[in-house]
């Protein structure tokens, strides 16, 4: 029997041999739900603090999570990813009662650079070599608007750098592209990234990224909890997170919309309470939580400006008084709004910075370009991503 040590870090006490279930979370399941479907006492998320209430509002649906059941049906215990680096953990401590935990993800890491020659299309190539379809996604994504990926012709080549993080064998989050060259009808086009504002250019440093602008939602007193990834708190010997930014401000004031968009969502959410969520140009999303109301005439579909009047702000779900809780987040990750509403507006790259853009993206380049000559090409790291179930030994506890 194959042992699989699982870099989640599973809690196993008295079984010696069980399954590790890997599924998707079903479409309107929410937390509560899930502990009643196990006969777990609500008071577990009820006497939660608010952080971690709201970590429970972050389950998506289709969303990875691992089960682990005991042979008659009752839960084991459970990992739950709401981010990239937080899951939450459910198990049974050695007092025979269930305990909440939210423990950072273990993932790997890779960086590659692949070339690969078309012969059907882009999405197919590289779904095949790569069993990722978001990587072709984010590719078109780059270059939309100048290459016509229609015309290649057969045998036409892409090359590109990028980072994956993989769990358990099987693509995690989002690829992220560094640096791509795609060739249509033989003439080659490029885009590198710039990691200083997240934006692709050309080989000539030309921009192909457009800044996208937000604004603070509304006028606030204070910011009453920040943006926090996972970080160990030395008293409470334990994570905490929170993927968002609270403004504390009075009942009924006014929510405003931070950016262009169309309203994905309008409706309860869990613990947020009456929530809006905002899908953005350039993969943004914006999430506006614990309204009082929302304003009339606006329902999923609605599309919004930048300053839009969408709702009002309350102390809906579980909330420990009146507060907007906002979200932000790219291509399917949980960012600080404060960076990207305070960032600054750059037109494009000048003086020193593009000179060092510009010796940088030629080492790429020929990188690339070598990949593709190369008779003995890098075969790309394949992951799967398929519903499937592990056997784990271990007698190991936390």
């Amino acid at each position: 029997m194959k042992k699989i040590i699982i870099l989640l870090v599973f809690t196993i006490t008295t079984l010696l041999s069980n399954v590790v279930q890997e599924t998707k979370w079903p479409k309107g399941e929410t937390f509560l739900t899930f502990l009643e479907k196990y006969s777990i006492p609500q008071s577990l998320y009820f006497e939660l603090e608010k952080e971690d209430k709201e970590l429970c509002s972050e389950i998506t649906a289709d969303r990875y999570y691992y089960l682990m059941e005991n042979e008659d049906g009752t839960l084991n215990q459970v990992l739950i990813p709401v981010s990239e680096e937080i899951q939450l953990h459910i198990y049974k401590g050695i007092d025979d009662k269930y305990k909440f935990k939210p423990i950072p993800i273990s993932y790997k890491e890779y960086t590659e650079t692949i070339a690969i020659p078309v012969k059907t299309s882009v999405s197919d190539e590289l779904q095949k070599a790569t069993g990722s379809a978001a990587l072709a996604a984010h590719l078109k994504a780059i270059f939309r608007a100048s290459a016509n990926f229609r015309r290649m012709q057969k045998n036409d080549f892409i090359a590109i750098k990028y980072t994956q993080r993989s769990l358990l064998g099987k693509p995690f989050g989002q690829p992220d592209i560094k640096a791509a060259m795609v060739e249509i009808s033989g003439k080659k086009f490029y885009r590198i990234k710039n990691e200083k504002d997240d934006k692709y250019y050309d080989e000539k440093g030309k921009a192909y990224t457009k800044t996208y602008f937000f604004k603070v939602p509304l006028t606030y007193k204070r910011i009453s909890s920040k943006f926090t990834k996972k970080r160990w708190h030395p008293v409470l010997k334990r994570y905490r997170a929170h993927l968002g930014t609270d403004f504390a401000a009075p009942r009924g004031r006014k929510i405003f919309a931070a950016g262009d968009g169309r309203i994905e969502f309008r409706g309860r959410r869990g613990g947020y309470g009456k929530t809006i969520i905002i899908k953005h140009p350039n993969g943004y999303k914006t999430l506006y939580a614990h309204q009082n109301k929302f304003r009339g005439g606006l329902k999923r579909g609605s599309r919004v400006k930048r300053g839009q009047h969408i709702g009002y702000v309350g102390s809906t779900g579980l909330s420990s008084g009146p507060h907007l809780h906002l979200g932000l987040y790219k291509n399917g990750r949980a960012v600080n709004p404060m960076k990207v509403i305070r960032k600054p507006e750059t037109k494009g790259l000048k003086g020193k910075n593009k000179k060092t853009f510009l010796a940088n993206t030629k080492i790429i380049i020929n990188k690339l370009n070598n990949e593709v000559e190369s008779e003995s090409r890098n075969i790309a790291t394949r992951l799967d991503r398929l519903t499937s179930s592990s056997e784990i030994n271990s007698n190991k506890d936390i």
